[in-house]
């Protein structure tokens, strides 16, 4: 007799997940809700028109695989590219402050003509980065294995 698999059987894998139209991006917002990085970790490539950023993720996908099996929240770092960047715009954040650790809420794209849009990544404390994109396209990666969420906690307002 054979049965179907279940959720629980399957093989984690890192994400590796793209965005290229608006209805895409609150996935990926929600994927990257309460990430943090120090300001130093962010990326502004002109000539290539890229903006990246490397963060620390909480993985709200396996929330509540770990709270069934009693096991430890986990964070993940990962990278946030978002090309076909015209321009980037910033506020609330104070480059000089190297030690600045920032905390993503939410990407929220406003469409404009023809494809064209802005992409703003609301961080905490009234602070957003602002990217002006030619064509919507960003990727979320996974780029290390999962660890041990310091804090022990998930972040509370997540759900």
């Amino acid at each position: 007799m054979t049965r179907d698999a279940r959720f629980e059987e399957g093989r984690e894998t890192p994400l590796n997940l793209g965005a290229l139209d608006a209805e895409d991006v609150p996935v990926i917002s929600a994927l990257l809700q309460d990430a943090v990085f120090p300001a130093t970790e962010t990326l502004w490539e002109p000539r290539r028109r890229r903006f990246s950023l490397l963060v620390n993720r909480f993985r709200w996908e396996d929330r509540a695989a770990a709270e069934a099996r009693g096991r430890p929240y986990e964070r993940t770092r990962s990278v946030l590219a978002v090309e076909n960047v015209l321009g980037v715009a910033s506020q609330g954040i104070d480059r000089r402050d190297a030690d600045v650790v920032l905390s993503l809420l939410a990407l929220e794209f406003e469409p404009g003509p023809e494809g064209a849009g802005a992409l703003t990544l609301v961080l905490a404390g009234d602070g957003a980065i602002r990217l002006e994109v030619e064509a919507l396209e960003l990727r979320l990666r996974d780029v290390t294995r999962p660890y041990r969420a310091p804090s022990g906690k998930a972040p509370e307002h997540g759900d």
